[in-house]
């Protein structure tokens, strides 16, 4: 960048926001007499912190599955659910395999996630990642089943709409996938400590918010919208005044309640 002087701070903000700031110009910036280009240099300083730390963190949640391909397994795939608490709607799982050689800065509990944030990883992930499969199970199969079997049945329609079979499962939670004739591993936690099952955790949550919200086209009362089928205050009183709908989960106390 030119001598500064010569620029307003607008100006300076304009050419700022079509370059990539380095930290030779964070210094230039730094440097200048005024206080709104001083404070221009701390804007750009933050967020070259955060940037660091967001790689860092991409190199840590990395750690397992570096680990596996130093043991010889190539495809390793991360499983994340949502939908395990709402008292309606589908459990939805995901399976995703990632490119080693694109990474997906800002992964994380999909939980931690603002919806904006959420929404571009989402894409993000599904440009850059080598497979996703996506599996929902319906709530009345969660009332036949019960939410953890359902969970696992969501995790393994999910890896069916693969069209290869990895090598190693990177489950989220405390339990296994039963009946998958596949290396795995249970990982508490596991959003918060893995690149893939942070993605599936995304690819999960991102899917199933946006199938609820289309039922609160159908269902308005129930504040499916802002409640993603959660026993909210609105939710509950919705209920006791309306019933359940069909799509609520009858096996679940409070709404057999008010059945």
């Amino acid at each position: 960048m030119d001598d500064l002087s010569q620029y307003t701070i607008k100006e300076i903000k304009d050419k700022c926001s079509k370059i990539k700031v380095d930290e030779d110009i964070i210094e230039k910036l730094a440097a200048d007499s005024r206080k709104g280009v001083k404070k221009l240099a701390e804007k750009f300083k933050r967020e070259k912190k955060k940037e660091e730390e967001l790689k860092q963190k991409w190199i840590k949640m990395n750690k397992i599955t570096t680990k596996l391909k130093n043991d010889g397994h190539e495809m390793i795939c991360g499983l994340d659910e949502a939908g395990r608490g709402p008292l309606a709607g589908p459990v939805v799982a995901s399976a995703v395999l990632l490119d080693p050689f694109q990474k997906i800065i800002g992964l994380d509990d999909s939980k931690k996630l603002s919806e904006k944030k959420r929404n571009k990883l989402f894409t993000e992930i599904k440009e850059k990642a080598l497979a996703v499969g996506i599996g929902i199970v319906e709530n009345d199969i969660i009332d036949k089943i019960n939410i953890q079997q359902a969970s696992f049945k969501a995790m393994k329609k999910a890896l069916n709409k693969f069209n290869f079979e990895p090598d190693y499962l990177l489950v989220d939670g405390n339990k296994e996938i039963p009946e998958v004739n596949i290396s795995q591993k249970a990982v508490i936690d596991g959003d918060e400590k893995v690149n893939s099952i942070a993605a599936a955790s995304i690819i999960a949550k991102v899917t199933r918010d946006r199938i609820i919200e289309k039922y609160d086209n159908k269902y308005p009362v129930y504040g499916f919208k802002s409640n993603k089928g959660y026993g909210t205050k609105e939710h509950i009183d919705a209920l006791k005044k309306y019933g359940p709908t069909p799509i609520h989960r009858y096996s679940y106390s409070v709404v057999n309640k008010y059945s």
